[in-house]
Formats: structure tokens, sequence, C-alpha cells
């Protein structure tokens, strides 16, 4: 076969994958608001990581990916794991467990603007035109979506979305910040590693040995989906995708999962979306959108 040919192949393959990429996202939110019915936070999100990183360390192997971490950078891909596996995952179980998944997944997906501001503090990158937009969106978004819900006091879910957002963008700026070298891939899978080591402390510490019987199947089905595909095939294309594809292209595939994310919640679990909801969810898209596809530094997650 001709090089080009090849080469255009391997491209119509790799937009198809941010396609399935969007949906393993999107659906992995459904996912964990169905498991979470039947099985405590902790349990639930040490299960989900650790089936997942398991699923990315197989896949890459039989990819033939490299996964050595320098050890002078180990430390730093520890860190980076607890930032944005850990306490992201947690936090945003909590968050499920307290409010509207639909707006769980919103709020989780401010996350690129909060990365744009710290990679101003942090790495003293420029604030241009177009962040300072996004931020001006998403500070407008994010209170023409949570205003209302405190009308009838504080709402707890609201601190767990937003600190997991800002968690996560943290992890993804410190690795910046620290210069860490390791390969893409590698990085993701010791991160879910590291990540799942501090979910499996917290499961023995708060809700002692995990227990997952009797559960529905649709839990039990809800768990398989976290781990396989919303976790670990998820983050096995995001980082095969970054390498074969423009960052414009590659971005597409973390904008379609809030947007597959909150048309699953309303058509799976029945959650209807108020008119502030609707204006807060167009605001922070548009915001994310404004930091993501112009040429801005490409930010993934589930």
């Amino acid at each position: 076969m001709p090089d080009g040919t090849s080469r255009a192949a391997e491209t119509r393959a790799a937009r198809l994958s941010v396609i399935l990429l969007g949906l393993c996202w999107g659906f992995l939110w459904v996912a964990t608001a169905l498991a979470l019915r039947d099985v405590a936070p902790w349990t639930l999100r040490a299960i989900g990581t650790g089936l997942g990183a398991a699923t990315l360390f197989v896949a890459a192997k039989f990819a033939g990916f490299d996964l050595a971490v320098p050890t002078r950078e180990r430390i730093h891909v520890a860190i980076g794991g607890f930032f944005n596996v850990g306490a992201f995952h947690i936090l945003m179980a909590f968050s499920q467990l307290h409010g509207a998944t639909s707006r769980t997944v919103m709020l989780a997906y401010t996350m690129p603007i909060w990365t744009a501001g710290l990679s101003v503090l942090l790495l003293h990158e420029r604030l241009d035109r177009v962040r300072l937009l996004a931020l001006t969106l998403c500070a407008v978004g994010v209170g023409t979506l949570v205003w209302p819900l405190f009308a009838d006091g504080f709402s707890a879910f609201v601190l767990y979305a937003v600190t997991g957002a800002v968690g996560w963008a943290f992890g993804t700026v410190y690795m910046k910040w620290q210069r860490v070298t390791v390969p893409p891939l590698a990085n993701a899978a010791w991160q879910l590693l590291s990540g799942f080591c501090f979910l499996l402390a917290g499961t023995l510490l708060f809700e002692g040995l995990p227990r997952l019987w009797p559960i529905s199947s649709t839990s039990a089905f809800a768990i398989v989906y976290i781990g396989l595909f919303g976790v670990g095939l998820a983050h096995f294309l995001w980082w095969t995708i970054v390498g074969r594809l423009s960052p414009l292209t590659a971005s597409i595939g973390a904008l379609l999962a809030p947007v597959v994310g909150v048309t699953a919640s309303i058509v799976v679990l029945g959650e209807r979306p108020t008119g502030a909801d609707i204006v807060g969810f167009v605001l922070i898209f548009a915001a994310a959108a404004c930091v993501l596809v112009p040429g801005g530094s490409i930010k993934g997650k589930a």
C-alpha cells in the first residue's frame, strides 16, 4: 500500500477514534451515576480506576509502547496522578451523589479555563484575549448555573465539582511546571496506577473492605464499562489520538464529552435542566471551546 494511502487511512481511523473517545467519556458520567446507586463512592472509584489502569497497561503492552519512567520523575507522576485521577474522580463521585449528573458534567469541564488561569500564575503564560474571554464566559456561566441552587442554602455538589475541576487543572499544569518528559501514554498509565493506590487507601480507610454484593446487573455492567471503556480505553484513545492528529481535531474529543454526558443524563437518568442550567451549559461550553480549539494547549479527561 502506498505511504500516502496508508497515512490517509490512519488519519481516518484516528478521526473515528475521536468520536469514540467522546462517547466513552460522555457515557462514563451516566455509568457512574447508575453504579453509585448500589456501590459506595470510594469503592466504585477504586475498582473503576484499577480496572482502567490494568486495561491501559495491557493495551499499551500489546501496542508496543514503552512505559518506562525516569527515576527522578516518578514522584512528579505520582503527584500528578493524585490530582488528575485520585482527587478528581472521588470529588466528582461525591458531586454526583449530592447533585444532578448533568450539572456536575458541565462544572467538571470548566477545567480548561482553570488550567488557563493557573498557567498564567505558574508558567507565566500570557493571558491573551481568547483566554480572557474564556475566563469571562466561564465565570458568567458558572454563576448562571449555580446561583439559583443557593436560594435554599449551600449546595455541596458545587464545591465538590469545582474543587475537582481545579484539582484536575492543577495536576495538568503541575506536570508542565516540573518539566516532566515522560511520554504521554506512559504518563497516563502510571498516573492511573498512582490514583488507584490513593483511592484504594481511601476505600480501606473510609469504607473498609470493598463490597460488591449484592448489586444489580445494571450497576455491575456500569462498573465494567467504567473500568474498561470510560477509563482504560478512553485514556489509550486520547494519547494515541494526540500523537496522530492536529490539536484542533483532537480537542473535539474533549468537547464531545460534556455534550454526550449532559444529553445522556437527560435521556437515561431523566434529568430535566432548567433555563438557568441551559444558559450556564452554553456559556461554559463556549468558554471551554475558546481555550481548547483556537490553538491552545490540549486538555482532556474522563
